[in-house]
């Protein structure tokens, strides 16, 4: 969430977003977003008067994962930035969105067994749907 937080108003470019000094050791690398948030983001930067060289969202992690915490106690469930970050990927992976996409441009993984860790396992319903699915 950290690399979430970091992007300055100069970073973000129509739907892409730059990311820079990655705690993965990258220097750069950039990511798309859905076009709602793109609008959304922008008119955010303009309403809050984000300049070029300005951090588009200056809190912290610690501020960000209490922020999180309490939208989810406002609904009664216990979350992390983290679990947000699992169900994101969880959530386009069994709508079939392909598992390249969900590990190289939504978790931002290098390795596709990472991901594949990190999806965890299909229930043996969920198997049965998607074998229907796939054959019905």
């Amino acid at each position: 969430m950290g690399d979430v937080l970091s992007p300055r108003g100069e970073e973000i470019e129509d739907r892409r977003v730059s990311l820079v000094n990655l705690k993965s050791g990258k220097g750069f690398e950039g990511i798309f977003l859905p076009q709602k948030v793109a609008e959304r983001l922008k008119a955010y930067i303009v309403k809050k008067e984000v300049r070029p060289d300005e951090r588009i969202f200056p809190i912290t992690y610690s501020a960000a994962r209490v922020i999180v915490r309490k939208a989810g106690m406002l609904v009664g469930v216990k979350v992390s930035p983290h679990d947000l970050r699992r169900h994101a990927a969880t959530y386009a992976s069994r709508a079939g969105t392909p598992i390249e996409i969900v590990s190289k441009l939504i978790l931002r993984h290098r390795n596709l067994s990472t991901t594949q860790r990190y999806l965890g396992r299909i229930s043996e319903v969920e198997a049965m749907r998607w074998i229907d699915n796939l054959h019905g």
